[in-house]
């Protein structure tokens, strides 16, 4: 383990500012094609596929049935974050990634395609679900391999620097595929949006996989796994070695990562499906709330690595989640409020604090492994709060379905989420990695 540290915090040493730039605006573009493919699925199945694809006469029941679609996905991460994480660990981490956001456009873009329920019957939903698991395999080895290669390409002490940036991908994906929605219903009928209208966007991935493609070639390797290579230290049984050594890192790196996804998909998907069937919201007011959330969430994001880098990536989780847990009341209060101004101010707000969170956990998670086993173990942490987190919307919908379709256990389950990932951002620190200059 000393050997492995060493070679590391060598390896880091002579890295400059504008090459860890590089790297990081490279996983940029990879993570923000990633979070479009993913957020346009959650998206769709709040307004398109519980009627394309679950036809059913109950709309909670096919919201219901459309969620678990979301969730499925989800659910195939963990086994993708194994697969890719090991292949990342052994071969690398640049060739792993290349295939990763290869496999994720291309599955976006076969959706985009995809023959409804009405044209071929349960083909469709049983299609959809099978291109769901596939896209959630690929998504499962991306995340972490973008986090691994920009930390291990950054300056040890300014890591939460570089490390939340790749997390804007995040926003602008929001931003991107709740954009493309809201530009289509601006463009079509509900008619034509529901007949064709809505796959463009998804169609609209194919071009973007190839932009990502040649930016993502044009990356290094990661130093520390060059280093690793030239000493014989690569791991040969990544996934066997993480689990027996790292099973605590990776319910800790898990918690600390819930809040920045299960709290996100609570605030978009299912605060859109809310809004939208309950509470008799247009669509159009929804997406325009999810767009400006994500666009304050970006500078938001910024500002967590910043903290991150002078005080801590632990204590921004810590502080954020606790900031998350009191922002969550007066943040329903506003959304259910009826006023269409209050309503965006709600889910900006709700967006922007859980957001702190999430700036830092890619710090967080990478801090918990060495080297040797980073991409699987920051895979297998993400990847479990990704899967938990799928089914946050489909939970959140059936608690305030049995309550009458009040709100309150929707905003109670997303500040259990914030308080549960704050304790973990108390904890990481004692379980980290310990490297010279980094600051947990």
């Amino acid at each position: 383990m000393s050997q492995t540290l060493n070679l590391e915090a060598g390896a880091t040493r002579s890295i400059t500012d504008k090459e860890a730039m590089k790297v990081s605006i490279g996983a940029l573009i990879g993570t923000a094609m990633e979070w479009y493919d993913f957020f346009l699925f959650s998206a769709a199945a709040a307004l398109v596929f519980n009627v394309q694809y679950f036809a059913n006469e109950n709309a909670t029941a096919a919201a219901l049935a459309s969620f678990a679609t979301f969730g499925v996905g989800l659910v195939a991460r963990p086994l993708g974050g194994m697969i890719f994480g090991a292949m990342g660990d052994r071969i690398g981490r640049r060739k792993t990634l290349m295939v990763t956001i290869v496999g994720i456009g291309a599955v976006t873009g076969l959706i985009g395609l995809l023959p409804t329920y009405a044209a071929i019957g349960i083909a469709a939903p049983v299609l959809l679900v099978l291109l769901r698991v596939a896209q959630g395999l690929f998504v499962g080895g991306e995340w972490s391999g973008a986090m691994t290669i920009v930390v291990e390409n950054a300056p040890l002490e300014r890591r939460a620097r570089y490390a939340a940036l790749p997390q804007v991908g995040s926003p602008i994906g929001t931003i991107l595929s709740s954009g493309g929605f809201f530009l289509m219903t601006l463009f079509f009928s509900q008619e034509n949006f529901d007949a064709f209208g809505w796959r463009i966007p998804f169609l609209a991935a194919i071009p973007m996989l190839l932009i990502a493609l040649y930016i993502r070639s044009r990356l290094d390797e990661s130093p520390v796994f060059t280093e690793l290579m030239e000493h014989d230290q690569v791991e040969k049984a990544p996934i066997r070695t993480t689990l027996a050594q790292s099973w605590k890192q990776i319910i800790i790196g898990m918690a600390a990562a819930l809040l920045g996804v299960g709290g996100f998909y609570l605030v978009t998907a299912f605060v859109v499906w809310y809004g939208v069937n309950v509470l008799g919201y247009s669509s159009r007011l929804m997406l325009l709330g999810g767009m400006i959330a994500a666009i304050v969430e970006i500078p938001v994001l910024i500002a967590g690595g910043r903290l991150g880098e002078r005080f801590g990536a632990s204590r921004v989780i810590l502080w954020g989640g606790l900031a998350s847990a009191v922002a969550t009341l007066p943040s329903f209060l506003l959304i259910t409020s009826g006023n269409e101004v209050l309503v965006v101010v709600g889910m900006t707000l709700a967006v922007a604090t859980l957001s702190f969170p999430y700036a830092a956990s890619g710090t967080v998670l990478t801090g918990l492994f060495p080297a040797r086993t980073r991409y699987t173990g920051v895979g297998f942490a993400q990847n479990t709060a990704g899967m938990l987190s799928g089914f946050v919307p489909l939970l959140a919908t059936g608690l305030v379905a049995s309550a009458g379709n009040h709100w309150w256990p929707a905003a109670a389950m997303l500040v259990f989420l914030s308080v549960f990932t704050a304790v973990a951002g108390a904890v990481a620190p004692r379980l980290s990695v310990n490297l010279p200059g980094f600051k947990h």
